[in-house]
């Protein structure tokens, strides 16, 4: 059985505000495809007619090795979708947006910013909602705690399978704030992981880019993706998230509270379980929080999170690192991120490993993270 930990739909310009509230609606901003690649425009008015033809096509078993981006089967059609995950024979399927976050997430009028929040999980969970296969992915901004209370219960309510936060502090406070102790209450009531994932927190600050030189597009030939410098430092931002829940005893305090850094690779994993155990050793006569902590630190990054690594990196390495239980596969289909031959990279990955720690990597630790096992 396979867990695929990651996959997006992709967007168009008036997909969200058809899920929008009228006062909201024109509020939003636009969907910045200007920021997406080349030729988007064209691109744009080809789909339509596309889709429509997908709609008749037979869904092959190298599917993941042919388009990426709008032109996959299934990148806004829940039915194609379910077609795709026949032909690579996944049993579930957590599934992302891509683009919408960008027509919301950053505003400063906090009805925007909540109001786009509650248009996006109808969104996600009305896509998923004809296959359970298919896990919407909510979204759920920390900025103002009593509003994040009533958007995660909403959220709940239509039955998001998981809610990706962003990793960045929430404002002038931190994510394990007192005043956030309700969503993590709720979250580990509601049995319902947290996510963190690319596209959720600051990549390299812009002033390291100014070299003086020309700066080259990112490798998909646009403006706004990954650059080489960004791709060090990607974990720093989900990092500093999870060491400041599991320090302050927020992992603690809740047992049941489930997280996932998701897209963000995974070398760095090893580094931090041992980074946050030395934090704990080294200060814990002198703050309390620490003090109160039963288990050690990365005891309980391994009870409550898991991690992808990326198809490139050395997978066999971080299980023999950090054990069996940590990671899990995932495709990020329809992006191009997540190649054209995951399934084999990563078998070939865990062939050294047996039976039991392949059955984990593909399904049971994604499986029973987010509760289907």
């Amino acid at each position: 059985m396979i867990f695929d930990a990651d996959s997006h739909v992709m967007e168009v310009e008036d997909w969200l505000a058809g899920y929008a509230d009228p006062d909201v609606r024109a509020k939003l901003g636009s969907l910045g495809l200007e920021k997406a690649g080349k030729d988007a425009a064209a691109l744009m008015a080809s789909l339509p007619a596309l889709w429509e033809r997908q709609r008749g096509e037979q869904v092959s078993a190298d599917v993941i090795a042919g388009p990426k981006g709008w032109r996959a089967p299934g990148a806004l059609d829940p039915g194609v979708r379910s077609r795709v995950l026949d032909a690579l024979g996944l049993d579930a399927q957590l599934v992302f947006p891509t683009f919408s976050l960008g027509q919301f997430a950053r505003s400063d009028d906090p009805d925007v910013r909540y109001g786009g929040t509650r248009a996006l999980n109808r969104a996600m969970a009305e896509f998923c909602g004809a296959d359970k296969r298919l896990l919407a992915v909510g979204y759920l901004p920390l900025n103002e705690p009593g509003r994040a209370i009533e958007e995660l219960d909403a959220a709940l309510k239509l039955g998001v399978a998981a809610v990706w936060l962003p990793s960045e502090a929430p404002g002038a406070f931190s994510p394990a704030h007192v005043d956030l102790e309700p969503v993590w209450a709720r979250l580990a009531e509601a049995g319902v992981p947290f996510v963190l994932h690319v596209g959720g927190g600051k990549l390299l600050p812009r002033e390291f880019h100014r070299n003086g030189r020309p700066r080259p597009v990112d490798w998909l030939g646009g403006g706004e993706n990954l650059r080489a410098k960004d791709f060090p430092v990607l974990h720093h931002s989900p990092e500093r998230f999870l060491a400041c829940l599991v320090l302050d005893g927020v992992f603690h305090r809740h047992p049941q509270l489930r997280g996932a850094a998701i897209e963000q690779g995974a070398n760095w994993v090893p580094g931090m379980l041992r980074n946050l155990d030395h934090a704990h050793r080294s200060f814990s006569k002198s703050e309390p929080l620490l003090a109160e902590l039963e288990l050690k630190p990365s005891e309980y990054i391994r009870r409550q999170v898991r991690f992808t690594p990326f198809a490139f990196e050395d997978t066999a390495w971080l299980i023999d690192q950090c054990g069996p239980e940590l990671f899990m596969f995932s495709t990020d289909y329809p992006h191009p991120e997540g190649g054209r031959r995951p399934f084999e990279i990563f078998g070939d990955a865990l062939a050294g490993f047996g039976d039991a720690a392949r059955d984990r990597f593909f399904w049971r630790n994604g499986a029973e993270h987010f509760g289907l096992a």
